[in-house]
């Protein structure tokens, strides 16, 4: 199994279509990227953490690869948004992807490249790429948030 974290605004949505690809062994919402060693939703939502909202994903690259997994993270989302995603404003919406390996730092960095050369966004892509730190998973009550719901398709949008 492998992993990876992204960030691409609001984590209910993109944890709920990441969980409906087969391949994507786990799913977890949470936050990364910040300087608070327990953050929580309210602290996050401040602005104060720097931390984004993030989705975990345990994967099996033998059922799904890390590019169809980047594939869809790129046209999930408007990824030339800085710290934004439609209504929802803050640095812990920004668009990010943490790796845990050089191979997926390096197949996030050409596919970004590809993509911002292409032109297809109509503007630069502004998705942030680091390696991973610590992940603190949200609230019990934002897990699995819309499947708990009964929704089965949101904003994030899955090809």
């Amino acid at each position: 199994m492998e992993q990876v974290m992204f960030g691409a605004g609001c984590f209910w949505g993109v944890e709920l279509g990441f969980s409906q690809l087969e391949g994507v062994i786990e799913t977890a919402v949470g936050y990364s990227g910040g300087h608070d060693d327990a953050p929580t939703y309210e602290r996050v939502c401040s602005g104060t953490t720097q931390h984004a909202e993030v989705v975990y994903l345990k994967y099996d690259p033998e059922i799904i690869s890390f590019e169809k997994l980047l594939n869809v993270f790129w046209h999930g989302h408007d990824p030339t948004q800085i710290n934004r995603q439609g209504p929802d404003v803050g640095t812990q919406y920004r668009s990010t992807i943490y790796y845990y390996s050089n191979e997926q730092r390096e197949l996030a960095e050409s596919t970004k490249a590809i993509l911002d050369a292409s032109g297809e966004f109509g503007a630069p892509i502004a998705t942030e790429l680091a390696a991973a730190q610590a992940f603190y998973p949200a609230e019990d009550y934002h897990q699995q948030y819309f499947a708990k719901r009964g929704m089965t398709s949101c904003g994030f949008k899955v090809h």
